[in-house]
């Protein structure tokens, strides 16, 4: 399992991970997530509702992985969506990103 993948499921563990494109989305609004993942698969409009809602609050965003294997690293069926809530696990997972 990738590294980043692994990161996920400790903040799965830790409960700073959060799913689902409503909770996700809230929790954006809320200003409590520090990076949201939207999966490849995502659909156009799920994609822009995300890019918007982040861009316009300063919330790293990032299109990335597949819904299958983001809610395998949960333990969870698929997810389109999740928002890490915990700053420097975020700042971690999203570096490595970054470097892929």
């Amino acid at each position: 399992m990738n590294k980043i993948y692994q990161l996920l499921s400790i903040c799965q563990k830790g409960r700073n991970l959060i799913s689902g494109e409503y909770a996700v989305k809230q929790s954006v609004i809320d200003n409590k997530t520090y990076l949201v993942i939207i999966s490849n698969e995502a659909s156009d409009n799920t994609k822009k509702l995300f890019k918007d809602k982040c861009s316009y609050r300063g919330i790293p965003y990032k299109i990335w992985g597949t819904s299958e294997d983001l809610g395998k690293c949960m333990g969870k069926e698929y997810r389109v969506v999740v928002g890490v809530t915990e700053k420097n696990l975020a700042i971690k997972i999203l570096n490595l990103i970054e470097q892929t």
